[in-house]
């Protein structure tokens, strides 16, 4: 059986007993999360070349100094740098078919087995301190596309990957023996690991794998923006395609027909989604992936971007008994996020939840989540009248699309239930109307509807490259702003620099726009009254729209002027 790390330390003399019986009250009173070794160097007990020391008896491996070492670059092309950023493990040596790595946590077992699943290598490790890691890291890795175009030069000189890659590229029967050859040949794997990898360092959304007559494109969607990679050649387009099939288990044989799969992957030890849809397009198969990480997704409504007030007034709202709200914008304007922050809060185990998506995008505990399947009949409405017989209290529907998924709804709040759903309007108030339009009585938007939340998403500026500047004329135009308006407050700006990939900016964060009904809103309603009245009336009684909204964040430096006018309409 394996010894404890404490004990571990005993045993080599770096502490005594009452100092491990110290330490273990102090990891179960006030660091419940943190690594007793950790603790054990912040309390200034052990060194951390003492740490390293006991982690390798731990596990019966050996220390090595990485400082000292001097490490070939033919061993240092095995790890892409920005694998070696992830796992934080640099490559050593590498004989006989076995990749010898150091690390400075070599608790983490998993890490072993994700990298043998990349490179295809028997990897063993050694240990070493976290501060040779970075330092290693630092002197051996310089920039990723560097890395990225040594490998594209591999492939390049590789003759019989392009002659088999040819061969397969034209219609008609496809040789198995070729294909698997060529999904598994190493420059394809590594080609592919890599682009994996930088995406999900990157945060991005998406990756499209785009084949044209003359090249293949690699796009990658970070922060709602698409950058493209340098691209592989061409004649790879059916190798990455087919790899990128094999991985999602879909048929490789097929390819006229689009094609839907899902690849699960653990990367630096935390589980990561990819959605694979597959479209033949005149050039061959086009690929999109969609990459669900719940390492970069926050479902905390705190972190949504909400200012307190409007944050305080929407929290007010869901912990209602019954009733709907309703979080509108368009496709990848965070409304499934928000949602999902709100079901997160809500979760007690005194209350009984259930969702039904299309399709369920992250897994939350204590929740029953219901894939919609329109092929076989599961549609929003027909599960919505069965989810009402689970005796559920708040239940989620993905999107309200039609008339009947509108008045199961209507009537599951009305029998006092809190039904949460999504729509695609442009602002809170023209919601009401998309409702009528869809014809659901005015008497039952009133009786039912208590709150609706438009929301968009804008990019903030990179903290690393952040300046004073000024706003334009043109840019006041647009705003609506006048020189007096401007008095006393600060513009910003992201330069550019290597952190955003001289974007300027850096992640992104929700303007909102919330409109609580009252008594007021509820008689303008019933007597139809225009999206512009009622736009007025919600105003009078303290909303806030989504351009005052990006106003807020522009004069808080949060985001760029330009940002906040190219997701938000102007009120008539």
């Amino acid at each position: 059986m394996m010894r404890k790390i404490g004990q571990v330390f005993v045993d080599l003399g770096f502490i005594d007993e009452d100092q491990l019986e110290m330490l273990l009250e102090e990891q179960r009173e006030s660091r419940p999360n943190e690594l007793l070794g950790s603790i054990a160097m912040n309390l200034g007990l052990i060194s951390e070349e003492q740490l390293a020391q006991a982690l390798a008896e731990q596990w019966g491996l050996q220390v090595f100094h990485l400082s000292e070492a001097v490490i070939p670059p033919d061993v240092l092309e095995h790890i892409t740098e920005p694998m070696a950023q992830l796992y934080r493990v640099i490559p050593v040596a590498f004989r006989d078919g076995v990749l010898t790595i150091a690390t400075a946590e070599p608790q983490k077992i998993q890490v072993l087995d994700e990298l043998r699943n990349f490179l295809g290598y028997e990897i063993r490790a050694v240990v070493c301190t976290e501060r040779e890691i970075q330092e290693a890291l630092d002197r051996y890795y310089s920039s990723d596309t560097d890395t990225m175009a040594s490998i594209l030069e591999e492939i390049e000189k590789d003759q019989n990957l392009s002659s088999a890659a040819s061969r397969l590229e034209k219609e008609g029967p496809i040789d198995l023996t070729d294909v698997t050859e060529l999904v598994n040949s190493a420059p394809v794997r590594k080609l592919l690991n890599m682009v994996l990898l930088l995406a999900i360092r990157d945060k991005a959304s998406d990756l499209h794998f785009e084949p044209f007559e003359d090249e293949f494109k690699i796009r990658i969607k970070a922060d709602g923006v698409l950058y493209e990679m340098i691209p592989p050649p061409r004649h790879l387009a059916f190798a990455i395609t087919t790899r990128l099939k094999v991985m999602a288990n879909l048929d490789i044989a097929e390819r006229r027909l689009p094609q839907d799969g899902r690849i699960e992957l653990t990367v630096g030890g935390h589980p990561i989604d990819l959605r694979v849809s597959v479209l033949p397009t005149m050039f061959g198969e086009s690929v999109v992936l969609r990459i669900l990480d719940r390492s970069v997704v926050k479902l905390d409504l705190d972190q949504v971007g909400m200012d307190p007030e409007t944050l305080a007034k929407f929290r007010d709202v869901v912990r209602r008994p019954n009733g709907i709200v309703l979080v509108t914008g368009p496709t990848g304007s965070g409304k499934t996020t928000t949602l999902y922050s709100v079901l997160n809060e809500l979760n007690r185990i005194e209350d009984k939840i259930i969702t039904t998506e299309d399709p369920v995008e992250y897994d939350l505990d204590g929740i029953i989540q219901i894939p919609i399947n329109p092929e076989i009949g599961v549609t929003f409405a027909s599960c919505l009248r069965s989810i009402l017989r689970h005796d559920p209290d708040k239940i989620l529907v993905g999107e309200i699309r039609d008339l009947e998924t509108a008045e199961i709804a209507v009537q599951a709040s009305l029998t006092g239930h809190m039904v949460f759903s999504t729509l695609h309007t442009n602002d809170a108030p023209s919601t009401v109307t998309r409702l009528r339009d869809m014809g659901v009585p005015p008497f039952l938007i009133t009786a039912t509807l208590e709150a609706v939340l438009a929301q968009r998403l804008v990019r903030t500026i990179c903290t690393h490259c952040k300046e004073e500047t000024t706003m334009t004329s043109d840019v006041m135009a647009d705003l609506q702003l006048t020189p007096e308006d401007l008095e006393g407050k600060k513009i910003f700006r992201g330069r550019g620099c290597d952190a955003c990939n001289h974007t300027g900016y850096r992640g992104r964060t929700g303007i909102f726009e919330l409109m609580v009904l009252n008594e007021e809103l509820r008689e303008l309603i019933m007597k139809n009254a225009p999206t512009d009245q009622l736009r007025e009336a919600a105003r009078s009684y303290g909303m806030r729209t989504l351009r005052e909204s990006g106003l807020e964040a522009i004069f808080a430096g949060i985001t760029t002027p330009e940002e906040v006018i190219r997701e938000t309409i102007i009120e008539a």
